[in-house]
């Protein structure tokens, strides 16, 4: 049988043309390769979402079953992945998001049942969805200057950095006002699992530096053999909790799951309710809710989306992204997705830069990652392989590349660089990309008013500034409220 390739004329040419796999200068060997690089270093989620969201209650006392939401989340950041794939033909893979679900389990949920909470995230995510069809959503990201969608880039590099090195507990806090952080625990290094990361750091590194294939993606799977042979030796255990040790592995126990395969249980999908909440908590409470959950993932994404496509070269001349408007609209719907299965709003993640340095160029990435995410609805024991110490050394390698970018900003025109500054240290140091993207608009328009260069800010900038004032007193306004 001849061998198949991105040339023939077949299937897999058929599957060229339309993910344009060469026209982007990639080929399949490298979006696999990328598609597998994301699953693994985002795989998390699958754990994580349940134990945060599993965390909350709702007005009644509820609490959501974490095998129903570890199965739902896995369902839907496939679906979802594969559509952005299909649909947006972006290398963006998509799953709950860090932060929105913090919000809806903390905040949102005690004041309603858990399906008036859901329901609200599902009306955001309708309400996204209608500005991108209409264009106003397209329309603002056209309205940000290049230089400052660059530095949203370099940004997001330096907030993955952070959270590399926190998740794997290379950086710590310190318990106490000055300095708030540090090296390890007490300014050192005495962990097994803080070695597994610094030795499959430094090999990433080399293999990087090597220009080795699939340097990233072997640091991972490397990096996650050598934690599953130091648990099996020094039987560290699980970091913090009642029967856990600050020493101990982040996440997950890297050990070979007894049971490999599992029946998901898909019993809360479909569980919202768009009005409940605005009876039981109230119209003004519940508006607050909505605006604070569509800011976030309206800027977010957008900030996500020019770093990924910074980081693969696929930027145009004026910065645009392509197929922007596909690309949002399917996060749009991702948004009321994931409030329609009870895993709260599904956004685009900022590690599909990973597999973007792997060589993902192409939404045919997304069909490896949202196939393995499916998978794992029926292979969650191997999802909970793979400890943060192992999959952080992605993480920080992205986010030096993503840094590159810098060197694109004029940092002699204060009138671009002082809000870029804003919008690169902010992220890293509030965790948050919405946060940076705000300073870094509200400086550029304040700068340019204070010059007398209104003409020189587009309309809509003045909008997305005015929100993100809003945006920023929403503490001030809720004490008011309250």
């Amino acid at each position: 049988m001849r061998p198949m390739s991105t040339a023939d004329p077949g299937a897999v040419g058929g599957l060229d043309r339309y993910f344009e796999i060469s026209a982007r200068g990639s080929t399949m060997s490298r979006e696999v390769r990328g598609g597998l690089a994301t699953f693994f270093t985002m795989a998390y989620i699958v754990v994580l979402n349940p134990l945060i969201l599993g965390g909350g209650k709702d007005m009644d006392g509820a609490t959501l079953p974490l095998a129903a939401v570890a199965a739902a989340t896995a369902l839907m950041a496939g679906l979802l992945t594969i559509l952005m794939g299909v649909v947006g033909r972006f290398p963006l893979a998509l799953a709950a998001g860090l932060g929105v679900n913090a919000l809806v389990a903390y905040e949102i949920a005690p004041l309603m049942t858990w399906a008036d909470a859901m329901g609200l995230v599902v009306i955001e995510g309708v309400i996204i969805a209608i500005l991108v069809l209409t264009n106003l959503r397209v329309a603002v990201f056209h309205s940000v200057p290049m230089q400052l969608k660059t530095a949203i880039g370099v940004g997001i590099g330096l907030f993955l950095t952070i959270i590399g090195f926190v998740d794997a507990g290379f950086v710590r806090s310190t318990g106490q006002g000055s300095p708030p952080i540090g090296l390890g625990i007490g300014g050192k290094i005495v962990t097994w699992p803080g070695l597994v990361f610094v030795i499959g750091l430094l090999v990433t590194i080399v293999l990087v530096a090597r220009k080795v294939k699939g340097a990233i993606l072997i640091g991972i799977i490397g990096s996650t053999i050598l934690a599953i042979i130091v648990e099996a030796i020094a039987q560290v255990g699980p970091m913090g909790g009642p029967a856990g040790t600050p020493a101990g592995w982040a996440l997950n126990v890297p050990v070979v799951p007894d049971k490999w395969v599992g029946v998901p249980d898909l019993s809360l999908l479909g569980n919202f309710n768009v009005l409940g909440g605005w009876k039981t908590a109230g119209v003004v409470v519940c508006a607050m809710f909505v605006f604070t959950l569509l800011l976030t993932d309206f800027f977010d994404t957008m900030g996500t989306m020019v770093a990924v496509a910074q980081e693969g070269g696929m930027l145009t001349e004026d910065g645009m992204v392509p197929r922007t408007k596909e690309i949002l609209l399917v996060d749009s719907i991702a948004a009321a997705a994931g409030g329609a299965a009870s895993t709260s709003s599904n956004t685009s993640y900022i590690e599909s830069a990973a597999g973007v340095a792997e060589g993902a160029r192409t939404g045919f990435a997304n069909l490896v990652t949202g196939g393995l995410f499916l998978l794992a609805m029926f292979l969650a024991p191997l999802v909970t392989v793979v400890p943060f110490e192992a999959a952080s050394v992605a993480l920080v390698v992205v986010g030096f590349l993503m840094m590159t970018a810098v060197r694109n900003i004029d940092w002699t025109d204060y009138e671009i660089g002082i809000p870029a500054f804003l919008t690169i240290v902010i992220m890293p140091f509030t965790y948050s990309i919405s946060n940076g993207i705000g300073a870094g608009v509200i400086t550029y328009v304040l700068i340019k008013a204070s010059k007398g260069k209104l003409r020189d800010v587009h309309p809509l900038l003045w909008i997305v500034a005015l929100l993100f004032v809003v945006y920023f007193a929403v503490g001030a306004l809720e004490k008011l409220v309250f």
